[in-house]
């Protein structure tokens, strides 16, 4: 009985341990990513070259995940028209994704195509990415994970939600794709 009492207080004690060590690394992750801003980031873009989000400070950013066959596709020329109205203080970057419904299936040159002849979108437009899973692009991850932004978890539900970036870096909040580039 006493091996037993023993053996029960070295496990304990062991999970505690593992815990404990388990929340200093959580702890550690997160304040390390804390000093994070999206100016870390770079992605490829649309024709091939890459947006490096470093080049925007000062200035805020709405990134989108877009989609050329959603219903939700007209809010293009609305992202565009913000654009032109603000670019002076606000860039706009889209992200394909293929990640609800099959509504991107198109290859780079095929959405840029798309867009610019429907929309006229001049806005910079990243490579094709993926928004939600396992290979779920970095900078996403770093937009939907509090962990990561420091602000907030969000949950991508469909294409054209909204990640507003303050003028330092910072996500300031998130909006679903119900919500019109134009709505205050």
């Amino acid at each position: 009985m006493k091996r037993v009492f023993i053996f029960l207080l070295s496990a304990v004690a062991f999970l505690q341990s593992c815990m404990n060590q388990k929340t200093e690394v959580s702890q550690q992750k997160t304040a390390e990513n804390m000093g994070k801003t999206i100016y870390d980031y770079k992605v490829e873009s649309l024709d091939g070259g890459e947006i490096n989000f470093a080049d925007y400070k000062g200035k805020k950013i709405l990134i989108v995940n877009t989609a050329s066959e959603c219903g939700f596709t007209p809010q293009y020329a609305d992202l565009e028209k913000v654009y032109q109205q603000y670019k002076d203080k606000v860039v706009i970057i889209g992200f394909p994704a293929n990640n609800f419904g099959g509504q991107e299936p198109g290859t780079n040159a095929e959405i840029g195509a798309f867009c610019q002849k429907n929309y006229g979108v001049t806005f910079p437009m990243a490579a094709k990415v993926s928004v939600k899973g396992d290979d779920t692009a970095p900078i996403f991850k770093y937009l939907t994970e509090k962990e990561l932004n420091g602000v907030k978890n969000t949950a991508i539900l469909w294409n054209f939600t909204k990640f507003l970036i303050d003028e330092n870096g910072k996500l300031i909040d998130t909006f679903i794709s119900t919500t019109k580039p134009t709505d205050d």
